[in-house]
């Protein structure tokens, strides 16, 4: 299922959208804006993903341009069609459909080639032999310049030959490179002859065994930007050092109207992992649940952990575009999740630590069908009935045997409203021989009832609570932050198992929900009171297993900012 884009929220101007329209007023262009999102096939996308995308989405809408979906397909040992076919679908449901522009680098492998020939026809590009260790060895440092490579002045003739044999595949991998011939001692480490092509002998998901020798993102990406007119190439700010070869590409290649690359800030999650290197390492290290881990950042971990497109939508919309580097506190997604479901989804009542209480003065097999309202901001949710009866379940932590100051659930002598009930109050505590409490005997006070206008007397706790005779099960997890501490993250000598919150997931056993919640379809969404918001987990519940994911607790703490 995919969710509309809402221009309204997201066409608020920042320092991209100044760049687009001083090129427009200066007429760089005789086409259309067309911006672009190019990521590589070999992971999920995650909400830094969903941030990039935003940005070039959004100003293609803004400006009445169009949008490209290019993957950066050009590494056969990483990716693969799983990863493309993930990739469509989640930015489809988040909100960013491609509709039909979508291309891939790999479709253009004859044109990349053509060019790299040209480059090489000009004195632009040469073969080089040079090992990775030697090549490392040669670039030189941030501080000391680079040393020319002992096949930098290879003839045009002798740099075409090998070109054309290393796509015969008549060399090893690593044997040989196409290297740009830049310059050696320029203070930017990315212009000392950068490699733009290497030798893999892997079979690729689309072209199969077809090519042996792959392009460098480096030096397609231009192209293909070109290629596809686009005309404004937005990244990340870690490829501001990167543009200069952008550009170098672009002006050898002579190719008319280039596009333009500019950067904007990365934006980062405060306690959430976000490096794809990290993602991968967890992934199939089974440390986690699969790509759609509800304590990934992963667009699939969001939409299973309940995250709506509308609330990421509006989280995207909110924190903005930055020049600089960025880190945003999680809470804030959190709040734009609570703003869009608190006038959307039925809240009910769900005890996750039952307590046993027997009404001893409530009739044995009487039940009565009690009504309460779904959502008390949204009328239009209507009403559902609930069943009282003399057997009840309360939460464990509703009631303290010794109350300390300030506690005002239910305690023995005390009283308590049920929740659109009536009071009860606690007459006896049952344990077993550890010493445990078991039950609670309490009775129940008939003229209290909710909505009776009785005001005989008041109590200052209301509990909520689920009855014995058709409360069904669950099985409710709790989710927080995979690695408490960030700084565990760079510590290479801890291991995983080191590095993740021991109490980033609490599965608990046995919660009892109102009957209400019986045949949820999965992705279904309810306010479970007093404890936050909670999803059907899409996965792990099937006809014997009812699983809920909380999403968020009821406390916000960005607001309170």
């Amino acid at each position: 299922m995919s969710h509309v884009f809402d221009k309204k929220d997201f066409f608020q101007t920042n320092f991209l959208h100044r760049v687009v329209d001083e090129d427009l007023k200066n007429g760089e262009y005789h086409r259309e804006i067309c911006t672009r999102f190019p990521p590589e096939p070999n992971g999920y996308l995650h909400i830094g993903s969903a941030y990039a995308i935003n940005i070039n989405y959004t100003i293609a809408k803004k400006y009445g341009g169009k949008f490209n979906l290019r993957f950066d397909d050009t590494n056969p040992l990483k990716e693969d069609i799983e990863y493309v076919n993930a990739i469509i679908e989640d930015m489809t449901w988040v909100g960013f459909s491609p509709g039909e522009r979508i291309f891939y680098g790999s479709d253009y492998c004859e044109e990349i080639y053509a060019y790299a020939r040209k480059l090489i026809q000009k004195g632009k590009a040469y073969v080089c032999d040079l090992s990775a260790d030697e090549m490392r060895a040669y670039r030189g440092t941030l501080k000391e310049p680079g040393i020319d490579s002992p096949y930098r002045n290879r003839s045009v003739e002798e740099n075409l030959d090998l070109f054309e044999r290393m796509r015969n595949g008549e060399f090893p991998a690593g044997d040989k490179v196409l290297r740009a011939k830049i310059d050696m001692q320029s203070a930017n480490i990315n212009l000392r002859d950068p490699v733009i092509y290497r030798i893999i002998h892997a079979a690729h998901y689309r072209t199969g065994d077809k090519w042996c020798i792959y392009p460098m993102y480096d030096y397609a990406h231009p192209i293909q930007d070109s290629m596809e007119g686009i005309t404004h190439s937005l990244c990340s700010i870690e490829f501001k050092d990167h543009r200069p070869l952008y550009d170098w590409v672009l002006q050898e290649l002579e190719l008319k109207e280039p596009p333009k690359q500019r950067e904007f800030g990365r934006m980062n999650l405060e306690g959430v992992v976000t490096s794809k290197r990290y993602l991968r390492e967890l992934v199939f290290g089974n440390y986690v649940d699969g790509w759609d881990d509800p304590r990934l950042p992963t667009l699939r971990g969001l939409r299973r952990r309940g995250f709506t497109p509308q609330s990421i939508q509006k989280f995207l919309g909110e924190i903005g575009v930055s020049k600089d580097e960025s880190t945003v506190d999680i809470s804030m997604l959190e709040h734009c999740l609570r703003e869009d479901l608190k006038d959307k989804v039925p809240s009910i009542m769900a005890v996750l630590d039952p307590l046993k209480v027997v009404i001893t003065n409530y009739p044995e097999d009487e039940v009565e069908m009690l009504e309460m309202e779904n959502n008390s901001s949204n009328s239009a949710l209507g009403t559902r009935t609930v069943s009282f009866s003399k057997v009840i379940y309360i939460e464990r932590e509703d009631f303290m045997e010794e109350p300390i100051k300030d506690f005002h659930r239910l305690s023995p002598g005390k009283e308590v409203r049920l929740k659109g009930a009536y009071f009860i109050r606690c007459e006896e505590v049952i344990k077993n021989e550890a010493g445990e409490i078991i039950a609670l005997y309490c009775t129940y006070d008939p003229e209290t009832k909710s909505g009776s206008g009785f005001k005989g007397r008041k109590v200052k706790g209301t509990i909520h609570w689920v009855s014995e005779k058709n409360a069904i099960q669950a099985e409710v997890r709790l989710y927080d932050k995979l690695v408490a501490d960030e700084g565990l993250l760079k510590d290479s000598a801890l291991s995983w198992d080191e590095k993740i919150n021991p109490k980033s997931l609490i599965t608990l056993q046995g919660c009892l929900l109102e009957p209400f919640a019986k045949n949820a379809p999965k992705e279904a969404k309810y306010q479970f009171m007093r404890h936050g918001y909670f999803v059907v987990d899409h996965k792990h519940t099937n006809g014997e297993k009812l699983v809920f994911n909380r999403i968020v607790p009821l406390k916000d703490s960005w607001s309170k900012r």
